[in-house]
């Protein structure tokens, strides 16, 4: 049965590897037919314009852009097919498998790109001064572009967040999904995207649940009523975190669940329930279900949960003040005139 589920697995993701490559071999057959085909035309040939001692013509662009094309197209599938593999085997995590594919996509393409230079006959010593204007370039006029691409290459070599990451920025909840060239797309509870500059989790504080070690310890506020055994309350809220420990995979047994006696408010004994859950994911999930349970058990020993509430006391005043009070608000003979 594993042998068959397998094979039928290698299946899934070959198939899509051999039907992507013959489409893009019939493809570039054809342009490579095409350009065969017109080698013997002048227009395929003539200078359209010169790069130091090099005439470019547009057959030269057409090869250049084919290596690059097949170099963009051949990297993606890597990482789409062939990298997953790989990955698989060396149970790698999802952060690092982005950072991977995204490393092996770049040096595809540089390598590519210095190819195709090459071949269309370029020296890259040419490109010297092009280099040095785009530097000023980027000095000057991109100076949050630069940042920001500079910023995403620490962030994929330090891996301060990867994807898969559950982090809070202004306290919005939400995972990161991609770390791109200039921006970081991170995706709320509410599916909503946030699209975050790279240079943002360099300069300001940012908590990342699942950096390290993703157990987190979630917080349960509960108010009693004055009058309500605090040991009682205290050995129920430990019984509902031993049950929904049983039901729930995510909550931990060490540490172990506690219970902290705030002390006492306005209008109520306050109390925190402390639990453990090995992933932030389902911290929302968690805390939902220990509420529910919370409240069954409260209600089911007569566990009042009060709510806040004001006293009005009214001093009675002495019958001289209220004469005196309505003698001075009585008007005068002068005043009737």
């Amino acid at each position: 049965m594993k042998t068959t589920k397998r094979n039928e697995r290698l299946q899934q993701k070959i198939a899509p590897f051999i039907l992507s490559f013959i489409n893009w071999l019939s493809i570039y057959a054809v342009l490579l037919f095409i350009l065969i085909y017109f080698a013997d035309s002048k227009w395929m040939f003539s200078s359209i314009f010169s790069l130091g001692k090099v005439e470019v013509s547009l057959f030269l662009i057409i090869i250049a852009v084919l290596i690059i094309s097949f170099a963009h197209r051949a990297s993606k599938l890597a990482t789409k097919t062939l990298l997953p593999t790989i990955y698989e085997r060396y149970s790698l995590d999802s952060g690092l498998r982005f950072t991977f594919d995204r490393f092996f996509y770049y040096g595809i393409m540089v390598f590519a790109v210095i190819i195709s230079l090459n071949t269309v006959g370029i020296d890259l010593s040419v490109l010297t001064v092009f280099a040095g204007v785009i530097g000023v370039g980027i000095g000057f006029g991109m100076q949050n572009i630069a940042s920001n691409f500079i910023s995403g290459l620490i962030i994929l070599f330090e891996r301060p967040i990867k994807v898969g990451d559950r982090i809070i920025i202004n306290d919005i909840v939400g995972d990161v999904e991609k770390i791109n060239m200039r921006a970081t797309v991170v995706k709320t509870l509410n599916n909503e995207h946030i699209i975050i500059p790279n240079s943002y989790f360099l300069e300001d504080n940012v908590v990342n649940h699942s950096y390290g070690d993703p157990r987190i310890r979630l917080v349960i506020p509960i108010g009693v009523a004055y009058g309500s055994g605090v040991e009682f309350v205290k050995s129920l809220l430990e019984k509902a975190a031993e049950d929904e420990a049983k039901e729930s995979k995510v909550i931990l047994s060490q540490p172990k669940p506690f219970v902290n006696f705030v002390g006492f408010g306005d209008s109520s004994l306050d109390f925190e329930l402390f639990i453990w859950i090995s992933n932030p994911k389902h911290a929302v999930i968690t805390r939902s279900s220990m509420n529910f349970r919370i409240n069954r058990a409260f209600n089911e020993y007569k566990i009042e949960i009060p709510f806040p509430q004001r006293d009005l006391h009214v001093r009675t005043v002495d019958e001289e003040i209220i004469k005196q009070l309505s003698t001075a608000s009585k008007p005068t003979k002068s005043e009737k005139n």
